[in-house]
């Protein structure tokens, strides 16, 4: 054999190494890629007004560390975290039509209420009508004019038709485009969902005003007052109605104010926990996993101070993915 062949022969298997190397590396570098560029989640962003409430005494500090935010189970780090302070807050009292004369006896605990707001608050007053939510005027930082607009409801059973139609039509038409402000609701009414007076936490409208609320990020209030024509004060209908009422402000991080089966006889002491409340609350901003449609992630908020607890909506809209 000559010594040519006996070079090429040598060279062979170490070329043919070469390829086999070379082509397991290409092999490699087609799986990287299918590994290293799978699009991450997209994300976007949710917002929720929190309460900070204390278990006895004033409400400190409360620093971003101290919290821990949990979106549908998964514990993330929030994005936003401060105290409203002095931001601007739009306050609607929704009342209903239906509600019995007795009310005139209140009128005077509304007044002092809407003379009370600090000048950052704008307060405007409608009234439940044939399921819409009608106003006396516009949306207002002129307390006196807006608490001169109140009146005795028309006293008619059944003329608000739904009180969660009236609070659907209120998110869906709210009525400033201001939407950085904090946006709080104060219904009162007996909750009885004239479409539905049995309790049924599934109930459709119940659900549709809860998605419209969220979706227009109110936080809704309830004081518990009975209806005209109510036949008993301790019947279904007033079950069903205070859980209705229960469950809009769960959803919302809002609270339902009631005394027993009966009308309250003051609604001053209820006013005052919700002006304590109005001063105690916190933007807070979270990521969540972007849908192609609209969703509704469950949102729950911890502090680690043991002296404070959050009320915050139980969920949040957040928009479709891209927007």
């Amino acid at each position: 054999m000559s010594q040519h062949a006996r070079t090429l022969g040598k060279a062979m298997p170490a070329r043919a190494a070469r390829r086999s190397l070379a082509g397991a590396s290409a092999a490699a570098l087609l799986l990287v890629p299918a590994l290293s560029t799978r699009p991450a989640a997209a994300q976007q962003e949710g917002t929720a007004v929190v309460t900070a409430l204390p278990k006895s005494g004033e409400v400190p500090t409360i620093p971003q560390q101290s919290i821990q935010v949990t979106v549908d189970g998964k514990q993330v780090q929030p994005t936003v975290w401060r105290p409203y302070g002095h931001d601007p807050v739009e306050l609607v009292l929704l009342i209903d039509s239906s509600a019995r004369s007795s009310f005139g006896r209140n009128l005077e605990d509304l007044t002092k209420f809407i003379g009370s707001l600090p000048p950052n608050v704008s307060v405007g007053i409608a009234y439940m009508q044939n399921g819409n939510a009608i106003f006396t005027g516009p949306i207002s930082k002129e307390h006196a004019t807006v608490a001169s607009q109140l009146h005795l409801p028309a006293g008619t059973p059944g003329s608000n038709a739904s009180p969660y139609f009236c609070l659907s039509d209120l998110a869906k038409r709210w009525p400033s485009p201001r939407s950085a402000a904090r946006r709080e609701v104060i219904m009162i009414t007996d909750g009885v969902d004239e479409y539905q007076r049995r309790y049924d936490p599934d109930d459709p409208y119940l659900a549709a005003a809860v998605a419209d609320s969220q979706r227009a990020g109110l936080v809704v209030y309830s004081i518990y007052y009975r209806d005209q024509g109510r036949a008993s004060g301790s019947g279904y209908e007033t079950n069903a109605g205070q859980n209705y009422l229960n469950q809009v402000a769960d959803e919302t991080g809002g609270r339902l104010y009631y005394e027993g089966l009966s009308n309250p006889v003051s609604f001053t002491p209820f006013f005052d926990d919700l002006s304590r409340r109005l001063n105690n609350q916190y933007e807070l901003g979270f990521p969540a996993r972007a849908e192609k449609k609209e969703s509704y992630p469950q949102l729950k908020i911890k502090s680690q101070i043991g002296s404070v607890k959050f009320d915050a909506p139980k969920h949040v809209a957040v928009g479709p993915e891209g927007k």
